[in-house]
């Protein structure tokens, strides 16, 4: 006997019955639906949450091991006990300009070497090639990133705003040290400097 026979044989209330018990379990089924749903965009909610408390993590963790080459934003006084003339660490300066900026950037020397704890001072030139004012600012970051935390700015014109008139040229100093707990595995430092316009920002 076929499927559809045996549905006829039913009797009314077989027929309610079965009815009943398919409409339950389309009602479970939409329930389901519905927790997964809510369960997927809960995951999705938190994943995002994440996202943002990774960005002020990130940043804390860096401030504290250096790992991203960060260099202090203040001047720091000079602290050293001594000068450790056993070690010679080179130092290296690189420039570069954001997009956007016209200006000549560059380090008055390349490099330098330095005995940890000595005072030094470096020279870089800057010349707006702009018709017009602009107002410049150099972000400076240090490689190795573990290095950062051992170069100490005194004083350095990262740590202000640099306004140069159309076809205004300067040259702005560095004065810095190395600290004599710099790791002995680190011989080499990188410092580089990223010029950015800030003109609007600043108005």
């Amino acid at each position: 006997m076929s499927t559809n026979d045996e549905q006829d044989n039913l009797t009314p209330d077989e027929n309610t019955n079965l009815s009943t018990e398919a409409k339950t379990a389309v009602s479970i089924q939409v329930s389901n639906n519905r927790k997964t749903v809510k369960k997927l965009l809960l995951v999705v909610v938190a994943m995002f949450g994440f996202g943002f408390a990774l960005v002020p993590l990130y940043d804390v963790f860096c401030d504290i091991t250096g790992l991203n080459g960060k260099t202090n934003g203040t001047a720091v006084a000079y602290t050293a006990t001594g000068i450790d003339k056993s070690r010679l660490i080179k130092v290296q300066f690189i420039t570069r300009n954001a997009q956007g900026i016209p200006w000549k950037f560059e380090p008055v020397i390349n490099e330098i070497t330095v005995h940890p704890g000595e005072m030094k001072l470096v020279s870089f030139y800057a010349k707006n090639n702009a018709a017009h004012d602009i107002i410049g600012q150099a972000v400076p970051s240090v490689s190795p990133g573990l290095a950062a935390n051992y170069f100490h700015k005194i004083e350095c014109f990262c740590f202000t705003q640099q306004p140069l008139k159309a076809a205004e040229e300067v040259e702005m100093t560095l004065q810095f040290y190395i600290d004599l707990e710099l790791p002995e595995d680190i011989n080499t430092l990188t410092l580089s400097y990223t010029l950015y316009d800030i003109t609007e920002k600043s108005s």
